[in-house]
């Protein structure tokens, strides 16, 4: 196994699929379903399921698998699915590991162990033992210092790409010189992702291979196109489309995620209004912002105001 055999198949828009949930914080599986159908028609190419912005903090050992496995149906083998297997204790990220293989998911996405802040080296041994206690599932590492309190350097990456089934990175301090430092030590061959929508653009350009995206929740088909226009090189047109997500780049950020990006989907009719708690809904000093982001992006509310 080596990552040049995953290089097609990991790659373009892959949405950080929210979770959603009724009014009482329920989880709504036919929402769900719809959700992935929608994401499928409109050529999103790749869906994770359970990371941060489908609420991975909240959801129970046994929410999160129950997730991850309607998902896995509802794609049906159409386009891969990403299991979240994060987590600050290495023994249950192992545990979600074995179970997503279980399941049938594609690959595992992995996050820096967060609140502990281990050393460098203390996160190379952590990803070493989850990629080997199951060598048959890939793992993507996930960097995002905003949220962990840690950062996966460069020179740790490359360390851990030497293990055959970590295969990828999603690296989301919205840094292209990290992105640059990444493709000066890393094999062409390992798979580069963007968690950052709103440098997603440039950093295909630069040698990525797609982004993680929370933008491609509300705007899947658009994001879809911009990945396709930046991966072939197509410099205006990848710019032209990204213009009009430029604002929703931004808004969907305006209160932590997901918030923004539950609120608008609930605009959009897609998803009822539920979050958990400790998070809350959108406050209302934020509708218009994401309303007009929407708008900019020729996305319909088709909601009566």
């Amino acid at each position: 196994m080596t990552s040049s055999h995953f290089a097609d198949s990991f790659k373009g828009s892959i949405v950080a699929i929210v979770t959603p949930m009724k009014p009482d914080g329920e989880i709504d599986y036919p929402a769900l379903e719809a959700l992935v159908d929608w994401h499928i028609e409109s050529g999103t190419d790749g869906i994770v399921a359970v990371g941060t912005t489908g609420e991975s903090p909240v959801l129970s050992v046994k929410e999160h698998l129950a997730v991850v496995k309607a998902i896995i149906d509802g794609v049906a083998g159409r386009i891969p699915v990403i299991a979240g297997n994060g987590s600050n204790s290495t023994a249950e990220a192992v545990h979600l590991t074995r179970e997503a293989a279980k399941l049938g998911a594609d690959a595992c996405l992995c996050v820096t162990p967060y609140y502990n802040r281990p050393s460098q080296q203390g996160m190379y041994e952590h990803f070493r033992h989850i990629a080997d206690a199951e060598k048959s599932m890939p793992q993507i590492l996930y960097n995002v210092p905003s949220r962990t309190a840690v950062d996966l350097l460069p020179e740790t990456v490359k360390r851990l790409s030497e293990i055959d089934n970590i295969i990828a990175i999603k690296e989301a301090t919205g840094s292209l010189q990290r992105l640059g430092e990444l493709v000066a030590l890393l094999d062409d061959q390992f798979i580069l992702l963007s968690g950052d929508d709103a440098s997603c653009r440039e950093f295909m350009l630069q040698g990525g291979r797609g982004v993680i995206s929370v933008t491609a929740n509300v705007a899947p088909e658009k994001m879809s196109q911009m990945c396709q226009f930046a991966l072939s090189g197509r410099v205006d047109e990848a710019m032209n489309t990204d213009n009009k997500l430029t604002a929703l780049h931004q808004h969907l950020f305006l209160q932590a995620n997901p918030v923004p990006v539950k609120w608008a989907l609930h605009e959009m009719q897609r998803i009822d209004s539920g979050i958990r708690l400790p998070l809350l809904m959108l406050e209302s000093q934020y509708h218009q912002q994401v309303r007009q982001a929407l708008e900019i992006a020729e996305i319909s509310i088709n909601r009566t105001q």
